[in-house]
Formats: C-alpha cells, structure tokens, sequence
C-alpha cells in the first residue's frame, strides 16, 4: 500500500509493500502541467506544445518555487503517467539532474493519447532526479531517491 504524505510542503510517497507488491507512482498531466507536483490544474489554454513553450517561459519559475518534491526509496518502482485532456499525444522523461543524468538512470517514451495511461518500470537508485514530458512541454520536475 502507498500512502501519499504532504509534510512541510513536500510531497512524500511512502511505499509499504505487501509481500513484494511492486510501488507506483500515479502522475496526471493536463496542458502544459503535471498536476501532483503543482497540487493545482492552471488551466492553460494550449492548443499545441508550442503553446505551452511560451506558457512556461513565463510561468515556470514561480510555479517550480511552489512545487512539491517527491520523496522515493530506492529501488523498482512502476510510473502510472496519465494524459487527462490533452488533445495531442503526450510522452515521460525522467532522468537525472546535473552531473547525475550520466549516473542515474532514466526511462522515457510517448504515445500517450488522451485519456490515456502508460506505465514506465524503472530500478531508482539514490540521487536528485528530474521529470518532464517533452511533448507536451513541462517544467522540470524534482524527485529525490534516498
């Protein structure tokens, strides 16, 4: 069973698994957005990704200082990543940040049609993170595996 936990504005993923059941980590994506990490829907109107590029150059900076970060344990974990209402077709990048995106390691892909869900499995090994959708361009996103 996961348990979401905010603390002191963090986003905090707890993962207690029973007998092996694997952690998930769920993720929403509207335009220009991740939901979770924003805990808000900006409703932006984007009619394509070029929409959302200038969008986020405007927004990003103050949107990311208000973001939660999310707290993994070490180890597999599987990404639910849904496409709510994005009328174009959506994809995931998680990598990592800085000098860590040679040492970590990353899982990406697209295809995700609206009102669609893909899963990305990946072994998350201690380090800063970062997570966006490039099709439907994102800010980046922090997650910290520790």
């Amino acid at each position: 069973m996961n348990k979401l936990i905010l603390f002191a504005g963090l986003l905090i993923v707890t993962a207690v698994p029973a007998l092996g059941a694997p952690r998930a980590l769920e993720l929403t994506q509207t335009r220009c957005q991740f939901l979770e990490p924003e805990n808000q829907d900006h409703h932006f109107r984007a009619g394509s990704a070029s929409d959302c590029t200038s969008i986020n150059g405007a927004t990003q900076d103050q949107r990311l200082a208000n973001s939660r970060i999310v707290h993994l344990g070490p180890g597999p974990v599987t990404i639910r990543v849904t496409n709510r209402d994005v009328p174009w077709e959506l994809g995931f990048w998680l990598r990592g940040k800085g000098l860590g995106r040679v040492t970590l390691p990353s899982v990406s892909g697209g295809g995700i049609g609206t009102g669609q869900t893909q899963e990305y499995q990946i072994d998350l090994k201690p380090g800063t993170y970062v997570y966006s959708c490039p099709l439907n361009p994102t800010p980046d996103y922090t997650l910290i595996v520790e």
